[in-house]
């Protein structure tokens, strides 16, 4: 069963930056582009990297490990890790494309609230 969490300030979240929470034991991902914030996994799916740690260009954000990137809107892979054509054939063997999981988020007055 999932509940609306508050998880921090707007204040707290600068445009173009993004910050870990902890939310119920779970690390998120938080992360504000303009007016818009958005919440995800703070784990990337390929091998599990501190996203918060990565690079946010408009509502995409970039692992700081093998650079896979993901749409913060859906959680969507745009690419999946920048190793080379021969290597990456051989991983998606082994840790196939996965999408970010994505959470909910609201903003109530100047509080940001996250559907865990």
């Amino acid at each position: 069963m999932s509940e609306w969490i508050q998880a921090a300030k707007t204040k707290d979240i600068p445009d173009g930056s993004m910050k870990e929470v902890t939310l119920k034991g779970k690390a998120i991902l938080l992360a504000r582009v303009g007016s818009k914030f958005y919440a995800a996994d703070n784990k990337c799916p390929h091998f599990g990297a501190k996203l918060s740690e990565g690079k946010l260009e408009g509502g995409v954000v970039t692992c700081p490990k093998h650079k896979s990137e993901f749409d913060l809107t859906d959680g969507h892979v745009i690419k999946w890790t920048n190793l080379p054509s021969p290597i990456k054939a051989m991983t998606k063997l082994i840790k196939r494309e996965k999408s970010l999981t994505i959470h909910a988020v609201k903003v109530e007055g100047d509080s940001i609230f996250i559907d865990i």
